[in-house]
């Protein structure tokens, strides 16, 4: 049999019913429409928000808040900026021994970072794991030199 357009029928099955609860026992949903007998999750205005819990404290209220997490790859530095480095005298030689004797950085157990902060007016050889760029031209603007060491 051919289909024209005054022939077509969608297949069966394929159209469900929709199911009107609560229209007497022959729908099949009947009465209390499926909610079961009495207590909260069978009363009008339901249901209750996401994650109560009865009027306990719920879960996320209860778990401690994400904080205090470590940043994964996380790069530390111990920082100085170029106004501290005044202390020096011309021809210094600049690295974080020199730092720890001056007592500008207490415990070395980060790379050194230089950062351009402040006016240098003292010529120096400075050594360290990074610099910013402002650092590195006021220090050679200065006359003084930049060395990059590497990182163990």
């Amino acid at each position: 049999m051919t289909s024209t357009l005054n022939t077509l029928k969608s297949n069966s099955g394929s159209r469900k019913k929709k199911l009107r609860k609560g229209r007497g026992i022959a729908a099949g949903q009947g009465a209390s429409c499926g909610f079961g007998m009495r207590g909260q999750k069978s009363r009008s205005g339901r249901p209750t928000r996401p994650g109560f819990e009865g009027g306990q404290m719920p879960l996320y209220r209860r778990v401690p808040k994400l904080k205090h997490f470590e940043i994964i790859n996380q790069k530390n530095f111990s920082i100085i900026n170029l106004e501290k480095l005044n202390d020096f005298k011309d021809n210094d030689t600049v690295n974080i021994d020199s730092l720890v004797k001056k007592g500008l950085i207490f415990k070395p157990k980060f790379p050194l970072k230089i950062l351009g902060n402040g006016k240098i007016n003292v010529k120096l050889k400075v050594q360290a794991h990074s610099f910013t760029k402002v650092a590195k031209q006021k220090i050679e603007d200065a006359g003084g030199s930049c060395e990059l060491i590497n990182n163990k």
